[in-house]
């Protein structure tokens, strides 16, 4: 069992928290969370900015980080974006430019209060650390440094919406269908008053599927460029420590912004771990003293401290060892490593050749359930199991390592060159790299997909040339793993993916010629280096409570197959947190469910459906509300077809009933 962050109490300061309302430039008040040191003297401010609210949802993890940075001498803020949670106003997109300018406001606001030395730094995960960099591009002149942690710097290619210019059908969905569910939720009438239930009916009023959006763009066009910030990585002028992990879909991120911004104000840090703090303790681990870390970092930048922060490698990466297969880990074995540049001068590509007869690649459309999940947060059933029947519907090449030699040791993003001839104009084409171990077990080590109409560039969709040859190049996503002696290196191919990658209407797989087809592996050359980290540690926890039930609890990942109709489903919990009593009294319950149906013969079969249960009751309030969301995303030849539904509930009653029906062309998708 890996060990669980330390709790400090004993910090250098008393810290108090308020909440307070932020005013924005049209008078719409966004709500905030400020943990301050007990001095008189100004210090700088810290501020975590996202949409998932403060008094509810993000309650507990905030608790775990927040106060330690106010005791360390930082005001330490939390802001609900406009619309959500306890903030005024409507919700719009995800990151659109009224959330950037609000969190362009927020840091001015910030560096002009009393308490404020006018020195501002921004943190966050995922949505947090993406609004981020987003906001550090727009160059407020008091935000000074960044910690951005699974984020992305790619909204199109690296974010929830597509892979290599194919729809993401596992999280296009399932994160559309999360944020429908979370919109929905109402402030809460214990922090906003009785002016809570006419926000709340407006902002109902105004809610509007993201999946609608998002499909509507099959290409990297214009909606999103905007905020992706490799579209101008020198438009971020502050500091920024970017941290991601292996298991993380985003960890590219890290490796793209410390090759492409000055080493003056860039350090990277790539660990073991999923969608998470680095400093939870949640599978896979080891954890490490991340709080610790960042605070070297602001007290370079926003104190001025001389420490040794900048003098740390560019980039610091986590190497697996080999390990056997399996859905989860306490703790990877490994080591840390450190590279002074990106790329890295120990890193050399070294080219493995193909060898074989032409082969015929039609894999059935059920390859894939054995992906694991696309954002591991942690959970027993996140990650890919053993990969031996996603194999058997795979051409596969073997690369043996050598018994007597040296281990195959592999740090960045391996890329592969296919030459295939396809009998339709459109199809996918997914690579998987696997380590096998001499008892025939495959572990996932890595993997990437390429939409074959994006192969000359995720801004268009170009139709393959039917039964001609065609090369095609793709990366796969980055990775740090070394292959022992006795080992085999195996790049499998497949013409499918479900439900990562949504089929194409007309894909009928491919031919792939192994004589001009190619694994390139970044191969870094075995090191020895001082890299070590803090264990990690947090404040005093919230004191959330998890009641118990006497239901059996559903399985995380179940795969059913109805062999009379050929068909196959998945059905996930993403068991997000399930219910939960906050010591101001809130009893907070969701549950989810997410199933991915396809036949094996038919890519126009496929289905995906995510419903959700959202409750929030105080009971010495007697508020009571229920928020229910249905989604669901089909498909034909021509289209996609969406279909989602909300109702909510206050005390019972229905107040709100909307249900959308839309369909969007497939231009690329």
């Amino acid at each position: 069992m890996a060990p669980k962050p330390k709790i400090r109490t004993d910090f250098p300061y008393e810290t108090r928290h308020e909440d307070v309302r932020i005013p924005m430039p049209d008078g719409t008040r966004l709500y905030a969370r400020i943990w301050r040191p007990l001095t008189d003297e100004p210090v700088p401010a810290l501020l975590e900015y996202l949409p998932h609210g403060l008094t509810d949802r993000t309650a507990p993890r905030d608790w775990q980080r927040h106060p330690w940075y106010a005791g360390h001498g930082y005001a330490s803020v939390r802001v609900d974006v406009r619309g959500h949670g306890n903030s005024e106003g409507l919700p719009g997109d995800a990151y659109d430019p009224l959330e950037l300018a609000d969190g362009v406001a927020v840091v001015h606001w910030l560096a002009e209060q009393p308490w404020c030395t006018g020195r501002v730094g921004m943190f966050g995960i995922s949505w947090g650390g993406l609004n981020a960099l987003q906001i550090a591009a727009l160059a407020p002149e008091p935000l000074k440094a960044v910690v951005t942690v699974c984020s992305t710097d790619d909204r199109y290619d690296n974010d929830v919406h597509y892979m290599g210019g194919s729809v993401l059908a596992v999280d296009m969905h399932a994160w559309a269908a999360t944020m429908l569910a979370f919109v929905c939720r109402p402030p809460d009438p214990r922090y906003v008053g009785e002016e809570w239930r006419e926000t709340w009916l407006k902002r109902l009023e105004a809610v509007r599927p993201f999946v609608h959006t998002w499909l509507a763009h099959q290409t990297r066009d214009a909606y999103w460029r905007h905020g992706s910030v490799c579209e101008d990585y020198a438009s971020i002028r502050c500091a920024v420590l970017a941290v991601g992990g292996w298991h993380d879909p985003h960890r590219d991120t890290v490796l793209r912004l410390v090759e492409h911004l000055p080493q003056d104000r860039i350090r990277g840090i790539i660990g073991p771990w999923s969608h998470q703090y680095p400093d939870r303790g949640l599978p896979p681990g080891p954890a490490i003293g991340f709080l610790q870390e960042t605070l070297r970092w602001w007290d370079h930048h926003l104190k001025g401290r001389e420490n040794d922060v900048m003098a740390e490698p560019l980039l610091r990466s986590w190497i697996s060892e080999s390990h056997p297969p399996a859905t989860v880990y306490e703790e990877l074995p490994g080591r840390w490593v450190a590279d002074p540049a990106w790329p890295s001068p120990h890193v050399t590509p070294v080219t493995y050749g193909f060898r074989g007869a032409p082969v015929v690649v039609d894999s059935p459309q059920q390859t894939g359930l054995d992906a694991g999940r696309f954002f591991p947060f942690g959970n027993d059933a996140d990650l890919p199991p053993d990969q031996r029947e996603e194999d058997a519907h795979s051409a596969c090449f073997d690369f043996p390592v050598p018994a007597d030699g040296a281990p195959i040791e592999v740090l960045g993003r391996p890329s592969v060159r296919l030459r295939l001839m396809t009998p339709a104009p459109t199809g996918q084409v997914i690579a998987r790299l696997c380590d096998i171990a001499p008892d025939g077990s495959s572990t996932l080590v890595t993997r990437g997909a390429l939409n074959l109409s994006a192969r000359y560039g995720r801004d268009r969709a170009v139709e393959a040339q039917i039964g001609e040859w065609e090369s095609y190049d793709l990366d796969l996503n980055g990775i740090g793993h070394t292959f022992p002696p006795g080992h085999r290196v195996r790049l499998a191919v497949s013409s499918t993916y479900w439900p990562w990658i949504w089929p194409q209407p007309d894909a009928a797989g491919f031919t792939l010629d192994p004589a001009g087809s190619s694994l390139t592996l970044p191969v870094r050359a075995r090191t020895t280096d001082a890299v070590e980290f803090e264990e990690p540690e947090q404040s005093e926890p919230l004191g959330v409570s998890h009641p118990g039930t006497l239901e059996e609890p559903r399985p995380e990942r179940t795969v059913v197959r109805d062999v009379a109709k050929g068909e196959w489903r998945l059905e996930v919990d993403p068991r997000y947190g399930g219910t939960r009593v906050y010591p101001d009294g809130l009893e907070y319950t969701e549950d989810a469910l997410e199933t991915y149906t396809i036949s094996a013969s038919d890519p126009l079969s496929a289905r995906t459906r995510s419903n959700w249960s959202i409750r929030l009751h105080r009971p010495e309030l007697a508020w009571d509300v229920t928020v229910v969301t249905r989604s669901e995303i089909s498909c034909d030849a021509d289209a996609f077809l969406t279909s989602d539904e909300v109702i909510c509930k206050e005390g019972g009653e229905v107040v709100f009933h909307r249900t959308w029906e839309k369909r969007i062309p497939r231009t690329a998708g």
